[in-house]
């Protein structure tokens, strides 16, 4: 599928469909158990008529909401003060743009802006970096299982590198980041596991972090690239990683990078991901 390898991750898999059948077959027979219906307070007719609806009802809680988003942020950021990754940061408050601003030694005010799946326009595109910024970053904070996480990324870097060369926008972020409380679970396993830490009770894996290129010269209407190689530099993964135990000097094994090319041969794009000493992968595309 396009975009799979841009993370190093993989869901395990949908369910076989003997089991899904199964399993509809279940909740069909508990529909004619008019026994175990009545212990619960239901008719037969009431448990057809309200199906559907509870299904909804169950799939809307299994979603992460934009509460839980910030809660998993805070605690994170709250674990990162506490070890010493940051100094502080603030709380955006609610019903504003969800932009914390983190006060990092050597670096300054960091911008991080949270998002949901990055394949949603409103979550690549619809950010603004806010001037007291020193570094800003999206963190897309992405539950879903629909796609391959490669696949949520590589859809959200390419609504990245339209607004990277249109000239409607006059900013850009310095990177950004896929991660939540999926990463690290049976739901998405990460090959980072070994470097997890426990914040608010539960494990978690490093992110996935990528370098966006520098906004220079994106209008020049000849053969360019920008960060193809991987060579801009950003200072705060390290700070970030750091938090996970990991060096400072062994930041760069864990932090990726996104690059764009412009040429006779069309707009290409790379995301490289690193996730150890001489693990990583790559995805990259092409268009006219």
């Amino acid at each position: 599928m396009a975009g799979e390898t841009a993370t190093p991750c993989n869901h395990p898999g949908a369910p076989p469909d003997e089991v899904v059948d199964l399993v509809a077959d279940a909740v069909r027979s508990i529909g004619r158990d008019e026994e175990f219906l009545k212990r619960c307070g239901l008719t037969a007719q009431d448990f057809e008529l309200a199906l559907p609806a509870a299904i909804q009802r169950i799939r809307g809680s299994a979603a992460a909401g934009n509460a839980d988003r910030r809660n998993f942020l805070s605690r994170l950021f709250s674990h990162m003060v506490e070890v010493n990754s940051i100094k502080s940061f603030e709380v955006p408050d609610y019903g504003k743009d969800t932009v914390y601003r983190l006060e990092v030694e050597t670096i300054g005010s960091v911008a991080i802006i949270q998002k949901g799946c990055p394949d949603g326009a409103h979550s690549s595109v619809a950010w603004q970096a806010p001037d007291w910024a020193i570094e800003t970053y999206l963190w897309w904070l992405c539950d879903s299982i629909q796609y391959e996480p490669g696949e949520h990324v590589a859809k959200g870097i390419n609504r990245l590198r339209k607004r990277f060369f249109s000239d409607i926008y006059a900013d850009a972020v310095d990177g950004v980041i896929f991660h939540n409380a999926t990463c690290g679970t049976p739901l998405r396993p990460c090959p980072k596991s070994t470097k997890a830490i426990e914040v608010g009770g539960k494990l978690i894996p490093p992110p996935c972090i990528w370098v966006m290129p520098e906004r220079v010269d994106y209008s020049d209407p000849g053969e360019a690239n920008w960060n193809w190689s991987g060579g801009q530099e950003r200072r705060f993964p390290a700070h970030l990683l750091s938090t996970f135990g990991i060096r400072f000097q062994d930041s760069p094994l864990y932090t990726g990078y996104v690059g764009f090319q412009k040429g006779g041969r069309g707009m290409r794009t790379t995301i490289s991901s690193k996730y150890g000493i001489g693990a990583s992968t790559t995805y990259r595309s092409s268009s006219r």
